[in-house]
């Protein structure tokens, strides 16, 4: 009995930790607007500039005064090989590509937030906070999950912020239904949380904030490209293609276009499998960070 009372108190006081320290990181993020206004800067000028200018969708588009000089039956036979273009590039002929790249643009932030986790180590362990707390009678991987899920609260209000600001823009949502959204949020919150959980084991293997940011400028880009954020998998090479496969962001993207694009198309299957490799994705990374944050800290 005594022991189960200990083994109680032992894990409220685990949640109360991790509970203090994520209060913590947020009210450091919230103290600091330009932060959060620098980290969206980027995507806004992806899906207001790129997404415009580069209007994939308007190339399969038969100008008006062509419709004027064309038969009925010639009309609906272009647009129907339009259509079926669009359908194998898109999943769907009404998406346009402003939506599409900007639904995109919601996991881009998520990837941008995580990969940012461990720079918030990374000042904690340069200003002296992060000593004070190891000599705290505090769980090791209270720290480390604080982080992590400060991080990932972070990513999920940003990217919502990046969805509610190209709605002005013109982008069109066709939402598939209540738990598909759900299930593309969970997508997006796993993704943020292994990203996050990847950061975090650099930083702790690092100990260096230069080394951190060569990291990161490393993942930034690539991992964008190569995936179906900006272009379809279709229009891509096949090596490309392979690439895009084995990258999360991939799927971060896919299960988001699902929910908020694709409508009444949208499909389970799909979404499932999405959903699958991302939780298997993140769970392989919290368990190499915490592995890694456990050995890191023991030895600090």
């Amino acid at each position: 009995m005594r022991l189960e009372m200990m083994e109680k108190d032992s894990s409220g006081k685990v949640i109360t930790e991790i509970q203090v320290l994520t209060v913590r990181e947020l009210k450091k993020w919230l103290n600091k607007p330009y932060v959060v206004a620098m980290m969206l800067i980027q995507p806004l000028l992806w899906i207001a500039l790129f997404g415009k200018a580069f209007n994939l969708t308007g190339i399969f588009s038969i100008p008006p005064d062509l419709l004027k000089n064309l038969p009925p039956y010639v009309t609906q036979q272009i647009q129907t090989m339009f259509n079926g273009i669009l359908s194998r590039l898109f999943g769907n002929a009404q998406i346009d590509y402003f939506s599409y790249m900007a639904i995109g643009m919601m996991a881009v932030i998520s990837l941008f937030a995580g990969l940012q986790t461990g720079m918030s180590l990374s000042w904690d362990r340069r200003l002296g906070y992060l000593n004070k707390l190891l000599v705290s009678p505090i769980s090791r991987g209270s720290i480390i999950v604080s982080k992590v899920l400060g991080g990932t609260v972070k990513a999920l209000v940003q990217s919502l912020i990046i969805l509610l600001i190209a709605l002005p823009f013109g982008l069109k949502l066709e939402i598939a239904g209540l738990w598909q959204v759900l299930a593309a949020l969970l997508g997006l919150v796993l993704f943020a949380i292994g990203i996050g959980t990847l950061m975090i084991s650099i930083t702790l293997k690092a100990k260096s904030w230069e080394t951190q940011m060569t990291v990161m400028n490393l993942l930034n880009l690539p991992l964008m490209f190569a995936s179906n954020v900006l272009v379809p998998l279709a229009m891509m090479p096949d090596w490309l293609q392979v690439v895009a496969k084995f990258n999360p962001l991939t799927y971060t993207a896919d299960i988001l276009r699902q929910a908020l694009l694709m409508g009444t198309e949208a499909s389970t299957s799909a979404i499932l499998k999405d959903l699958g490799i991302l939780t298997l994705t993140a769970a392989i990374l919290l368990t190499v960070g915490v592995f890694v944050a456990g050995k890191t800290l023991r030895k600090d």
